[in-house]
């Protein structure tokens, strides 16, 4: 079994001002390498590092795995954040204006990629990832609404994912579960279940 802690990359430009990412590709700001540098401090070991190609998580897998002296961080371009559709680069408030009520009742734009899309390609690229590890602990550095998306097919409720914020999932030949619930603290404080 592969157990994977698949975690959210840290603050991005766009996280900074509000902006949905989707697919864009802002790099991080001196706070989210800051709080890569921190959140390394406190992992534990690990087989791999693996990472979305966006750069927010390519910049924020490379500090982790440059702590945890694992290398060459792979890259997976399945492991990308959802497609966000025409709200790419919107704010919440634009979002709204333009939009009314599809925040509150889920309902999403053209374009939006379904949680069963992103589900089947972000599984795809797991297997891959398990195939090429084996049994072991890969670090897993991708988006939030693949950390929801992973959770939903747990039967996890949704829970509100930080920067840096991390979820343990156990990957089977035949099931997907999702373990010990972590919230990695970018000052450098973590439970003790790593």
């Amino acid at each position: 079994m592969t157990r994977l802690l698949v975690v959210r990359h840290g603050q991005s430009e766009w996280n900074a001002i509000g902006r949905w990412q989707g697919r864009a590709d802002p790099p991080l700001t001196d706070k989210g390498r800051r709080q890569a540098a921190e959140a390394a401090k406190v992992l534990g070991t690990f087989d791999a590092v693996v990472s979305s190609p966006l750069v927010r998580a390519v910049e924020t897998a490379s500090v982790l795995a440059d702590h945890l002296g694992i290398g060459p961080v792979l890259i997976d371009p399945d492991l990308m954040e959802r497609d966000a559709g025409e709200w790419q680069g919107l704010t919440r408030t634009q979002i709204e204006s333009g939009w009314p009520d599809f925040l509150e009742s889920g309902r999403r734009p053209p374009g939006y990629e379904t949680d069963q899309d992103l589900g089947a390609r972000v599984r795809a690229a797991l297997d891959r990832v398990s195939d090429q590890v084996g049994d072991g602990d890969v670090l897993v550095v991708s988006h939030g609404g693949v950390v929801y998306t992973l959770e939903k097919a747990c039967g996890e409720p949704w829970r509100r994912i930080p920067n840096l914020g991390a979820r343990w999932f156990d990957l089977s030949d035949s099931a997907l579960t999702a373990g010990l619930q972590v919230e990695l603290i970018a000052d450098g404080t973590i439970p003790d279940v790593l």
